[in-house]
């Protein structure tokens, strides 16, 4: 074959493969073509609202964005079918399914929602400054965090204090790396007051030639560990002199802050004017808890002998407030607390260990029930008061009978009034007066304010009996 012949040949082949390839473009063409016309055209198209990707955040509420469908030029919205739950209390992928159909034809289309934890942990911390004494360690505070997925992330919380301890940053992070962090600056320096507290009552009587003992002071300082020692004291007590007296406790730390307290203390002449106001039978809850307050209100101490009925903490009330809290009886059965005289200092440690194991306190000041010149007695036990009223004192106990009775007990139902009549018609000024009264009794706790106001008003004073106060004994008739 020539060479013009095989030139020929290759032309001939190289034009055909030009129109293969041309014709497999046209065919892919006419495909393509063909595609689109069924899948826009021919087929319904649905749109959706929104992105086909969404994240939502851990219980966080799925919204339906929306969607739109048309088929052939026609609104078929109302057609489609939406399947698909998102459940936002678990993560994971979830998919949202919508699909219409019109004869054999239908279109198919997902929007995929995927429930994550993008919530940041919570830091509970007090963003103000971090005051430190000088000198002291930093001690990274009690921070608690928490998480909407992770719960308490408490233990999880890291401190890193500054280079130069002069800040601390809090840091958690949740188990999908949600982090959140908070930084405080640490500030050196003392501003705080210390703390300076009578030990005793900021008013003090006490009879002249009895002594006077004072009970000092309870300081404490924020960085000053040593304040107790720098208490200074200005001023005296003559016990021998009749007057008020008044003590200036002060006290300054190592920065220089100051405070201070003042006792008031009056020595009197014994028997000038004084009222004991006693209260037999509570505590009771809607008058001894009222009464308390008038108390509290008139700056005024009183004494409280208790049984073992009533409320714990109104008698943690009484002794907190600075009042004596005294023995009556825990039962107040006259058949039962005297019986015997083993019999009665049974019930009288029954009530005693009532009041230690709320306030601590072991109390020895008592008042018979019925007082100690009671005659009910003799019904169990002969001789009885005569006995017990010799040996509560052998056994360190004081009793204490009155010399007023505000008649709260008797019978009938007397008024507020008529029970202020009978107290401030009976006080005298020349002797101590100690008023028997009953704080379960609504009249008497009506009447106590204007028997308060009364005296104060006539130049009497208001005392609790203690253990140095001189007992009022009546006669002993068993």
């Amino acid at each position: 074959m020539s060479t013009k012949e095989k030139n020929n040949k290759k032309k001939l082949k190289k034009n055909i493969s030009k129109q293969n390839v041309l014709a497999f473009f046209i065919a892919l063409l006419i495909l393509v073509g063909a595609f689109c016309i069924y899948e826009f055209l021919l087929t319904p198209q649905i749109h959706l609202k929104g992105k086909k990707e969404v994240i939502l955040g851990y219980q966080k509420k799925y919204s339906e964005k929306g969607y739109d469908a048309s088929f052939l030029g026609k609104n078929v919205t109302s057609d489609v079918v939406v399947k698909g739950k998102v459940d936002s209390n678990k993560l994971g992928t979830y998919d949202v399914i919508y699909e219409v159909k019109k004869g054999v034809l239908h279109k198919r289309i997902i929007r995929t929602v995927i429930v994550k934890d993008i919530e940041k942990p919570k830091l509970e911390v007090d963003d103000s400054d971090l005051m430190l004494c000088p000198g002291s360690d930093v001690v990274p505070e009690k921070i608690v965090a928490t998480d909407d997925y992770d719960k308490d992330l408490t233990d999880k919380v890291e401190s890193v204090i500054g280079e130069k301890k002069d800040s601390i940053t809090y840091k958690v992070c949740d188990k999908s790396k949600n982090c959140t962090s908070v930084t405080k600056k640490i500030i050196y320096g003392d501003v705080e007051d210390p703390v300076i507290t009578l030990n005793g009552g900021d008013n003090i009587s006490v009879f002249v030639g009895n002594g006077y003992e004072d009970q000092g002071v309870t300081v404490s300082d924020n960085c000053d560990t040593n304040i107790q020692s720098k208490v200074v004291a200005d001023g005296g007590v003559n016990s021998n002199q009749v007057g008020n007296y008044e003590i200036t406790y002060s006290v300054e730390d190592e920065s220089h802050n100051k405070a201070s307290v003042k006792r008031n203390v009056r020595v009197k002449e014994k028997g000038r004017g004084i009222i004991y106001l006693t209260f037999d039978d509570g505590p009771n809850s809607g008058t001894t808890d009222v009464i308390l307050n008038v108390l509290k209100e008139e700056g005024v101490k009183a004494t409280f002998f208790v049984t073992n009925k009533g409320p714990d903490e109104l008698i943690k009330r009484e002794y907190d407030e600075g009042h004596t809290v005294a023995l009556h009886t825990a039962s107040h059965d006259y058949a039962v607390v005297y019986a015997s005289d083993e019999a009665y200092f049974n019930d009288l440690y029954a009530v005693q260990e009532r009041v230690k194991r709320i306030t601590g306190f072991e109390s020895k000041i008592i008042r018979f029930p019925g007082g100690s010149s009671n005659t009910v007695s003799r019904k169990y036990s002969n001789g009885i008061m005569s006995r017990l009223t010799k040996e509560v004192v052998n056994r360190g106990f004081r009793y204490y009978d009155w010399n007023l009775s505000s008649g709260d007990a008797a019978g009938g139902s007397p008024t507020a009034n008529q029970i202020y009549n009978n107290v401030v018609n009976s006080l005298r000024y020349d002797r101590i007066n100690m008023v028997l009264m009953h704080d379960i009794k609504t009249y008497t706790r009506d009447a106590l304010r204007d028997i308060i106001r009364y005296g104060k008003e006539n130049g009497y004073t208001f005392e609790k009996i203690t253990m140095d106060t001189d007992m009022v004994t009546q006669r002993v008739n068993n």
